[in-house]
């Protein structure tokens, strides 16, 4: 089965924004290509929103879908708080509709866990002695303090989240032998389908929804209104915003301190620098790995956290607190530290891997973050985990190919010049400077650069002029340049932009055809001259021949007389 998060290779184009978003560098870079190391995963599904090849994916699980729906078995549907942001102007009830159509059971709404995890959470917090407690909602974040911050494990209020709190509370009502499948934007959602089979059978994100509605025929905006089978859910719809569970706990909890934090980044900034100080209440830490909440999930639209989609989630639910519930579900749950391999390589090492990318000293570490790590360390370390290439780092591969361009330039027997949109110099070799006549400056300054190509060629500069503006490339044969002969080929490079030019010294080639051609016309004379002779000779040899035989001839004509 896939994970998760997952890369389609094939349509993975090296461009490395998956690195440079993923908080948690659970990326490993092979040939260029970008595949998700499921063990540092956390599944928030950034690298999915950001990938722009799409090569990044969520697991679909609508196979599994239909299969369940094909089993006839008691299928009950759970739809997250944040579907406003999704779906933009359907209602709850429209969506009730739908699923029922799809063969669902029964419709009810994750936000009722909500209520019911806050409701306990209350509760947990006037009995901690905690300093700090952080919420279990997000099973994200769960995932990122359990791996990357294990030491803040014990402050996770140990509930467990919405989705799995409302899939406890429908097997308490429908029976064991019930399956739940949630809704949402979320892909770290199925790490807890995954992991916990026995109260959530699947999470399907809303763009798998909507693509399953469409290949049935089902529009959700010719739905009719059809009420959830469990009684509407309350406060627990504000869920999905940023500060949404804290607004249902603020209440009598006077000696709490109610924060909310979004995004991993600034989640690991608040446990960075947190080193056991304590204030005169305690904190609670409502944490949310998409920035803005739910309603900003990983397939939700861009803007999909804007103050519309706020206000359309403060217009569904109601303003109270869930502190007063009455809750005797068995919603318990423990977290446990992950444990991430991870090396820790020694300063000689970190060297020995910045040198294969041509970093010697501090200055050479730009730490332009191109590479998708924040620091050229952090990328070396990358490098000897076997999660990135040198051909990562921007700087490496451009002076590598100035090295590589400039070798080939210098050592090409012939003239070679790159001339840029303003017809100047920005390229050239010596053979281009002692051709041209401007050695001295060649080798005093190391290049011509800067230098109108008019100056130096003023008989082509019109060739290089046609080609940066339309392109191709112009052929010039027998061309005579000061004393000499050449051949000039012209192309281009970067069309309005740059073009190059191969010059080639053919004066002594063609001195040397003018030499054997003036031997051949010699030889052609002495030949034609041989000719003559021999005619001349063999004429008179033939006239003595005829004469002697006519003699003899005659002799015996009057023989026989």
């Amino acid at each position: 089965m896939l994970e998760p998060v997952y890369t389609i290779e094939n349509e993975c184009q090296d461009c490395y924004k998956c690195v440079r978003h993923c908080h948690c560098k659970a990326i490993r870079i092979v040939n260029g290509k970008a595949s998700v190391i499921p063990e540092n995963c956390v599944a928030c599904g950034e690298c999915v929103k950001v990938c722009p090849a799409h090569a990044k994916k969520i697991r679909s699980d609508l196979a599994r879908l239909k299969q369940l729906l094909g089993t006839a078995q008691n299928l009950q549907a759970s739809i997250a708080p944040s579907f406003p942001a999704y779906f933009p102007g359907i209602s709850l009830g429209q969506l009730v509709s739908a699923l029922k159509k799809l063969g669902f059971h029964g419709v009810s709404e994750t936000a009722l866990g909500a209520q019911t995890v806050s409701a306990q959470t209350a509760e947990f917090l006037q009995k901690t002695d905690l300093p700090l407690a952080i919420s279990s909602a997000c099973p994200a974040c769960v995932d990122y303090i359990r791996k990357y911050h294990p030491e803040f494990t014990a402050n996770i209020v140990p509930l467990h989240s919405p989705i799995l709190a409302h899939s406890r509370m429908l097997k308490d009502r429908y029976g064991d032998a019930c399956k739940v499948v949630f809704f949402g934007p979320c892909a770290a959602k199925k790490n807890e389908a995954d992991t916990h089979p026995e109260l959530l059978s699947l999470a399907v994100t809303f763009s798998a929804l909507e693509e399953f509605l469409e290949s049935e025929g089902i529009i959700l905006e010719q739905e009719k209104e059809t009420p959830p089978d469990i009684s509407c859910a309350e406060e627990g719809r504000f869920y999905a915003v940023e500060g949404g569970m804290n607004d249902t706990l603020r209440d009598e909890n006077k000696g709490v301190r109610y924060l909310a934090v979004s995004g991993l980044q600034n989640l690991d900034r608040m446990l960075s620098g947190y080193f056991g100080g304590t204030s005169e209440r305690k904190l609670f830490l409502e944490a949310l790995a998409c920035p803005g909440g739910c309603i900003n999930g990983p397939v939700n639209p861009p803007g999909s956290a804007s103050l519309e989609t706020i206000m359309e989630s403060d217009r569904i639910s109601t303003l109270q607190t869930s502190s007063k519930r009455k809750s005797t579900e068995d919603i318990s749950g423990e977290f446990s530290a992950g444990k991430l391999e991870s090396c820790t390589p020694s300063e000689q090492e970190l060297s020995a891997a910045l040198a294969r990318v041509g970093k010697y000293s501090r200055e050479d570490e730009l730490n332009c973050g191109a590479c998708g790590y924040n620091t050229c360390k952090e990328f070396a370390k990358a490098l000897l985990e076997h999660k990135a290439e040198e051909a990562m780092c921007h700087t490496y591969l451009r002076k590598n190919f100035e090295r590589t361009s400039n070798a080939l330039i210098r050592f090409i027997p012939a003239a070679v010049v790159i001339v840029d949109e303003k017809l100047s110099i920005c390229e050239c070799n010596r053979n281009f400077a002692q051709m041209t006549g401007t050695t001295e400056t060649y080798d005093a300054l190391g290049n011509l650069n800067t230098i109108p190509v008019e100056n130096v060629l003023p008989d082509f500069s019109e060739l290089f002029e046609s080609v940066i503006s339309n392109g191709g490339e112009i052929e010039k044969f027998n061309q005579k340049f000061n004393d000499k002969i050449i051949n000039i080929s012209v192309f281009t490079i970067s069309q309005g932009k740059s073009a190059g030019a191969v010059i080639q010294d053919i004066t002594r080639n063609e001195l040397q055809r003018e030499q054997i051609a003036e031997k051949a016309r010699e030889v052609i004379r002495k030949n034609v001259v041989t000719v003559q002779q021999v005619a001349r000779l063999f004429g008179e040899h033939v006239a003595n021949a005829e004469i002697l035989l006519n003699e003899i001839a005659g002799s015996y004509e009057n023989r026989g007389e």
